[in-house]
C-alpha cells in the first residue's frame, strides 16, 4: 500500500477505534510545533481536530509544559530564545533567554530550573522560568540537541550531534560528570521512569544505545530492519515509553514508521506506518493515544496505544516539529476556539 493511499485511510477510520482494549480517551490539549510556519497547532485529543493556532517567533521546534500545565514552553530557535504562551488562553506570556539556536528544552523534575540545548555554542543553558533569568552554562560536545532527565531529578543527559556523544550532568552544580560515546548524530535521550535506563537516538548512527546511568555503561544497541527501506533511510529520532515501561515507541525519519519495541528484551516487534519523516513523539496524559509529528507530509499520526495502530492524520502547519500533550483537559468552550 502507498502512503498516500495509506493515510487517505487512517484518516477515513472512525474514531471508535479508540476503543480497542483502551476505553474512551479523555480530552487534552495536544501542541505541535510547526518549524517553517512559526506557529503551535493545538488539537484536541478527544475530537482529534485542530481548535486553534498560536503564532510564535522564528523556527518553534522543542516545546514543553510547565510542571503545573499552565505555560507552553517553546524554543524559537531562529530569534535565539524562548517563548512562554498560556496553555489556556493561548495568549503570549514571555520570553526566555538561551544561548544561540536553542533547540531542545527540559524542566527539573521540580518545575524550575528549566535546562536547554543550544545548537550554535556548544552549551547548555540553565533558566529560571520565575525570574526569567541565567543560572548558569555548562559545556558539552558540538551542536547539542536531545535533552533527557532523570525521573529523581538529579541527572541531565545531553546529546551531542558532532561529538557523538551522550553528557551525563549532575544538577548539583551543574558539573559534566561522564561522556558515553554513541553512534552518530545523537537526537533524543529518553529515561525510563523507574530511571534504569536512558536510550539514546542516533539518526545517522540508525541506531539505540541503552545505557545505565547508575555507571553508564552500555546495556544494549537496537537496530532496524525494514522490507523496502534503505538504512540510510532509517532514521532513529524521537524515543517515548508506555507508562509501564515494557514497550518503547521510536520514531524513524524518512522511514515513514515508528518502531515498537520490548522494552526489556530491546527486540523490535513491528512498525507502524505513519506520515513522512516522522520526526517526535508525544503521548496523552493518559498514555491512550501517541502523536508522531510528520515533518514533510505536514501532519501527525494518531496512534492508538492499546491496539498499536494509526486512526488518524491531523493536518498541521508546515514542518511539524515537536509536540507536548496538556495536562489540564480540553474545556469545552475551547473546542469552538478560532483558529
Amino acid at each position: 500500500m502507498t502512503l498516500l493511499k495509506h493515510t487517505a485511510a487512517v484518516a477515513a477510520l472512525s474514531l471508535t477505534s479508540l476503543a480497542l482494549g483502551s476505553g474512551p480517551a479523555a480530552a487534552y490539549k495536544v501542541f505541535i510545533s510547526n518549524e517553517k510556519e512559526n506557529t503551535i497547532t493545538v488539537i484536541d485529543s478527544e475530537k482529534l481536530e485542530v481548535v486553534h493556532t498560536i503564532k510564535t517567533g522564528n523556527r518553534p521546534r522543542g516545546i514543553i509544559l510547565s510542571k503545573d500545565g499552565k505555560w507552553v514552553i517553546v524554543c524559537t530557535s531562529d530569534d535565539n530564545r524562548m517563548q512562554v504562551y498560556d496553555a489556556e488562553t493561548f495568549k503570549y506570556v514571555k520570553d526566555l533567554p538561551s544561548g544561540p539556536d536553542p533547540e531542545l528544552p527540559i524542566l527539573h523534575t521540580s518545575g524550575n530550573p528549566l535546562y536547554v540545548s543550544n545548537e550554535d555554542d556548544n552549551l547548555v543553558t540553565v533558566v529560571d522560568i520565575q525570574k526569567g533569568t541565567i543560572i548558569t552554562d555548562v559545556p558539552v560536545g558540538v551542536e547539542p540537541e536531545g535533552m533527557g532527565m532523570s525521573p529523581d531529578g538529579t541527572m541531565l543527559v545531553n546529546t551531542s550531534e558532532t561529538t557523538n556523544m551522550a553528557h551525563f550532568i549532575s544538577t548539583d552544580g551543574y558539573k559534566n560528570i561522564d561522556n558515553v560515546l554513541v553512534d552518530s548524530r545523537p537526537r533524543v535521550a529518553e529515561f525510563k521512569s523507574d530511571g534504569s535506563e536512558v536510550w539514546v537516538s542516533a539518526e545517522i548512527g540508525g541506531t539505540v544505545t541503552v545505557i545505565d546511568p547508575k555507571d553508564r555503561k552500555i546495556k544494549g544497541k537496537i537496530t532496524f530492519e525494514i522490507q523496502g527501506i534503505t538504512k540510510d533511510a532509517i532514521q532513529p529520532v524521537g524515543v517515548r515509553f508506555t507508562q509501564d515501561n515494557s514497550k518503547a515507541f521510536v520514531a524513524l525519519g524518512p522511514a515513514n514508521r515508528v518502531a515498537v519495541i520490548d522494552a526489556k528484551t530491546y527486540k523490535v516487534e513491528k512498525y507502524i506506518l505513519v506520515g513522512q519523516r516522522v520526526w517526535n513523539l508525544g503521548f496523552t496524559p493518559d498514555y491512550k493515544l501517541l502523536f508522531t509529528t510528520n515533518g514533510t507530509s505536514n501532519d501527525v499520526t494518531v496512534i492508538d496505544v492499546a491496539s498499536e495502530k494509526p486512526i488518524k492524520s491531523i493536518k498541521t502547519g508546515r514542518y511539524p516539529w515537536g509536540v507536548v500533550s496538556g495536562l489540564t483537559p480540553m474545556k469545552a468552550a475551547e473546542n469552538g476556539a478560532a483558529k
